[in-house]
């Protein structure tokens, strides 16, 4: 869990940035999910589209989103959903927050 203040951070980090990814009415699919896997641990901060099409509400579908990807859900913010997982990488320039 974040603190508001780590939250707050990752926010506004997140907000210069576009959705890599649109969640639609094919729902949570596998290749959703290993794409996603991916740019988290090429970017540690992604920020995806969740389509009304995808037949759950926001907040919903982003926990179930992160809980696949053993992410947090930093923030949903109408459609957007901002999600974060620490890479495992080790030579890697981390966020700080």
């Amino acid at each position: 869990m974040f603190t508001s203040k780590q939250r707050a951070n990752l926010k506004s980090v997140a907000a210069t940035m576009k959705p890599i990814m649109q969640v639609g009415k094919d729902g949570i699919g596998e290749n959703l999910i290993a794409s996603l896997s991916d740019a988290l641990e090429a970017r540690e901060l992604i920020k995806i589209t969740l389509l009304p099409a995808a037949g759950e509400d926001g907040e919903n579908l982003a926990e179930n989103i992160a809980e696949l990807l053993g992410a947090e859900v930093v923030a949903v913010i109408g459609r957007k959903a901002i999600l974060y997982r620490r890479s495992s990488r080790d030579h890697f320039a981390h966020l700080e927050f």
